[in-house]
Parts: structure tokens; C-alpha cells; sequence
């Protein structure tokens, strides 16, 4: 069931158990480092249903480094000196267009720093267990940016518990003060199941996909959160995207085979 190249892992939604595939070792993850950096905005600055939260006031600097990213190639969304986001205005900025510059934005305005956001990064995840990986930055843009798929599968399904962040990774778009209308980059959003998360793509990580689905199997919907990571492709996000449709594909179909008596909807 699992990709033929890069490490895959996912769960089951009622199984505490996370099924992990072969290959699994510290690799970088590029913008799937992005559901740490939301968890946190989060968990530190919770939304209600229906609210933004507070506003973000954007600077010169924050323009200045926007500039920057944009020349490197990196994804970006276009600021001013003065727009004000708010907080659900970032946050969807950072998942749905994946936004470098926002992943600072975030942090800074969450800790103080960059530094002190990364630290709070790899203190959650030791204290999730995600004992492979290492956090360099918010965006996942650093290569040394890594975790494994298997540790990513146990924050995602937490990341997920939090309304706020399950609504703005189903969203295929949004609207805002300076960019406009943005998109996520997950196009397999409303196919096939799928209702989130994130999708990721560098150079050395490949494509990457944090991913949700909910599948009907033998009449009976079931969730599935898994990670794929290193996916080769020349589209590497499209790479990520298709690893992932593919092997929940294979994980429906083995379970109808193993259990279709139970799975048949009484």
C-alpha cells in the first residue's frame, strides 16, 4: 500500500495505532513544517468558530523580507507596510498559499522572535514524541528542517482536533487585504475524500503531503490521516498530491478485502 519512493505513514481514525512504512528516517519536510508553526499560533491564540482573532500589523521589515523570499523563489503572498491581518487572515495565508513570509510574520508575532518560536517548534514536538524530528524555521523553506512521516501522522491528527485549524485547511480559497484571493495548494481538496492539510515541496524534500480523507468503506465513512514525504517528480507537488490519492486508494481497497462483513453497514 505504501509509495514506491520517499516514507509514507498513517492512521486509522478509532486505532491508536499509526502504520508506518518502510524508510523511515529524518528528512526535510519543506512546507508541512507549517502545521507545527499553525498548532501553535493556535494553541496560543485559540479561534471560536466565527472569530479572526486579533490583527497582525505588518511592516517595513516585513516587506523588506518578502522582497527577499520573492528573488529566492519562495512562495509568498505580496504585503504592505500597514496592512493589518488577522489572525484567521494569517493563518490562511500560511496554509492555503503557503506563505514563507507569513510563517514569520506568525512567529514573530507569537514569540517575540524567530529563535524563540523554533524553540517552542522542537519543545512540542519532544513532547509529542516526535522523536525524529528537528525544527529550523517556521516555513520549512530550511533543509534542515526534517522529521519522518510516522512523526508528522501524530501531529497532524492533533493539529486536526483543532476546529480552526480542520476549517482553514478545508478551505480552497480566501480573501485577503493585499494579495487578494489566494489558493490552497492542495488540489485534491473536495476529491476523493479529501479534506485537508497541507501540501510541501523543495528540492531536497520532494513532494510532500500531510493529508486527510474521508472514504466510504463498506458503507461506512472512514478517516484516514496519513504523510507522504520525498516524492520524485518534476511537479513535485503534484508528485506529493498523487502518492497520497493513490495509497489511500490502496488502504480502502485492503480493508473492504480484509473485513467486508464487518465494514457492511447493518
Amino acid at each position: 500500500m505504501w509509495p514506491a519512493h520517499g516514507q509514507a505513514a498513517f492512521v486509522r481514525a478509532g486505532q491508536p495505532q499509526v502504520q508506518v512504512g518502510p524508510n523511515q528516517h529524518a528528512a526535510p519536510i519543506a512546507s508541512v513544517a507549517k502545521v507545527m508553526t499553525a498548532y501553535l499560533v493556535l494553541r496560543a491564540h485559540p479561534l471560536r468558530p466565527g472569530e479572526d482573532g486579533p490583527t497582525i500589523t505588518l511592516t517595513d521589515d516585513d516587506v523588506a523580507d518578502t522582497d527577499r523570499r520573492r528573488r529566492q523563489q519562495e512562495s509568498v503572498v505580496a504585503v504592505a507596510a500597514g496592512e493589518q491581518l488577522t489572525e484567521r487572515q494569517a493563518l490562511q495565508a500560511l496554509l492555503l498559499p503557503s506563505a514563507n513570509n507569513i510563517a514569520r510574520v506568525l512567529a514573530r508575532w507569537d514569540a517575540g522572535s524567530e529563535d524563540r518560536f523554533v524553540a517552542r517548534m522542537n519543545a512540542v514536538a519532544r513532547s509529542l514524541g516526535m522523536t525524529h524530528t528537528r525544527y529550523t524555521d517556521p516555513s520549512g523553506y530550511d533543509d534542515a528542517t526534517v522529521s519522518t512521516a510516522v512523526d508528522q501522522v501524530r501531529l497532524v491528527v492533533r493539529a486536526m482536533r483543532l476546529p480552526a485549524f480542520a476549517g482553514i485547511v478545508a478551505t480552497p480559497s480566501a480573501m485577503l487585504p493585499v494579495a487578494g484571493i489566494v489558493h490552497s495548494t492542495n488540489t485534491l481538496l473536495g476529491h476523493d475524500g479529501f479534506v485537508g492539510v497541507k501540501t510541501g515541496s523543495t528540492a531536497a524534500a520532494g513532494g510532500c503531503f500531510a493529508f486527510r480523507a474521508v472514504r466510504r468503506i463498506g458503507g461506512k465513512p472512514t478517516t484516514i490521516t496519513g504523510v507522504v514525504l520525498g516524492q520524485p517528480g518534476h511537479d513535485r507537488i503534484a508528485a506529493g498530491l498523487a502518492a497520497a490519492d493513490a495509497m489511500v486508494d490502496r488502504i480502502a481497497a485492503q480493508w473492504l478485502r480484509a473485513a467486508p462483513t464487518e465494514m457492511m453497514p447493518s
